[in-house]
């Protein structure tokens, strides 16, 4: 059998006591404050975490190198078939080699005594890990039942969905009309010029990158033909703006903007039905009769 080296003990030895001399110095050299006290709290605990480290892995290659050196009496032990056949058998059949212990045993010269319309099997055994498997899909199995079933301590999903609903319902009444998303509001188009020049300068911040400075369309429709695709009265107008469009790219504004100025750009939107730009792009949606009631800038 082989002997560690002294060196490896020596710095092992020197790591520890080191660890055990920070530790008992902590107290007395960091009693100044409580910032000093808690740094060097922590580097002794890290000292000792590393000391401990590396005693775990000292111990652990040692008992490797043990298991190693004694490979021949263990495959002696291991033919005993006695003890080849026990738990702690197989899983000493894994450490020399032999795989038998997740396999299981192939017999090809014992038949299983099956005969059907002279189809026969041999007598093997089926595979370790799938039995395994098997016996804890049954634990999980009867685990489940009883939390579920007997004991009622997990919600089924048809519970689970009721509880769900309820809650849902909960927060909708707590909403305000206004935030609400399947309900319009009652609002009027703003006309005066000081919110119709308030819209414009929100719309070629946060708009025009996709409708175009002018409200031609680029990547987002046109705003200034007649046709819409979320509608063109003033309160759907708002609530595209407030709402977006999932999945077509439109954000929503809702929490960006204040209410005042979404109406503000929604009305703004409005005022430039009919203006005509230079480069409109093809028209898209339904086809609405422009607002009458919006004043231009």
């Amino acid at each position: 059998m082989r002997k560690l080296p002294l060196g490896a003990l020596l710095t092992l030895g020197a790591l520890l006591t080191t660890a055990a001399a920070h530790a008992q110095e902590a107290p007395a050299t960091s009693a100044a404050t409580p910032t000093a006290e808690t740094g060097s709290a922590l580097t002794a605990m890290l000292w000792l975490m590393g000391g401990l480290t590396a005693l775990i892995i000292f111990v652990l290659l040692l008992m490797f190198g043990l298991l190693w050196q004694m490979r021949p009496l263990l495959r002696k032990i291991y033919e005993i078939e006695p003890i080849r056949e026990q738990w702690y058998g197989r899983a000493l059949g894994l450490l020399l080699g032999d795989a038998v212990g997740l396999t299981g045993r192939y017999r090809e010269d014992v038949m299983a005594g099956h005969d059907y319309d002279g189809i026969t099997e041999y007598d093997n055994d089926l595979p370790p890990w799938w039995k395994y498997g098997f016996y804890l899909t049954i634990v999980f199995g009867v685990i489940y039942f009883v939390h579920f079933h007997v004991t009622s301590g997990g919600q089924l999903s048809q519970a689970e969905y009721q509880q769900e609903m309820e809650q849902a319902a909960l927060m909708a009444a707590q909403l305000g009309a206004n935030d609400d998303p399947n309900k319009l509001t009652t609002y009027q188009p703003l006309s005066a010029p000081a919110d119709l020049t308030a819209g414009k300068t929100i719309f070629t911040q946060n708009c025009a990158a996709c409708h175009g400075q002018n409200g031609e369309g680029k990547v987002g429709p046109n705003l200034t033909d007649e046709y819409w695709l979320h509608g063109g009265e003033v309160n759907k107008v708002y609530h595209t703006v407030k709402f977006g469009v999932q999945g077509k790219g439109m954000v929503a504004w809702k929490g960006k903007l204040s209410s005042k100025q979404m109406l503000q750009v929604s009305s703004y939107i409005l005022s430039i039905q009919g203006s005509k730009p230079a480069n409109p792009k093809a028209p898209q949606g339904e086809k609405e009769t422009p607002a009458k009631s919006v004043a231009r800038l």
